[in-house]
């Protein structure tokens, strides 16, 4: 029997809660090719790639769930954080300056407060 894509994410997510980002994003990568347009499942297949160091894959999935919802500030904040990793600093800024705009978090403002110096 094969997997709905949300059984896949729910396992993603259980996989990431665990600390397993590896096995992660196996199962996220499957979510993903069933549902390519749920932002969701790129935030969390973004957070996975992030965790193993893949940062340039992070930041295409990161990218790809702020284009799905523009207002998904959690998206805007780990995209800038990709961004940071990957040198593209403006891009990184504009995203945490969003994300702050749209959700005021201590995490969020640390982020922007510490890139910004």
């Amino acid at each position: 029997m094969t997997e709905s894509a949300y059984e896949l994410f729910d396992r993603g997510r259980r996989f990431l809660a665990t600390g397993h980002p590896h096995q992660a994003v196996v199962a996220l990568e499957r979510a993903v090719a069933e549902e390519p347009d749920k932002g969701s499942i790129r935030e969390a297949l973004g957070r996975a790639l992030f965790l193993t160091g893949r940062w340039t894959a992070a930041r295409a999935q990161f990218a790809k769930a702020v284009d799905i919802d523009p207002v998904n500030h959690y998206a805007h904040f780990a995209l800038g954080l990709a961004c940071e990793r990957t040198g593209e600093r403006t891009r990184a800024l504009a995203h945490l300056k969003l994300a702050v705009a749209m959700e005021p978090l201590d995490e969020y403002r640390e982020a922007l407060d510490r890139l910004s110096a």
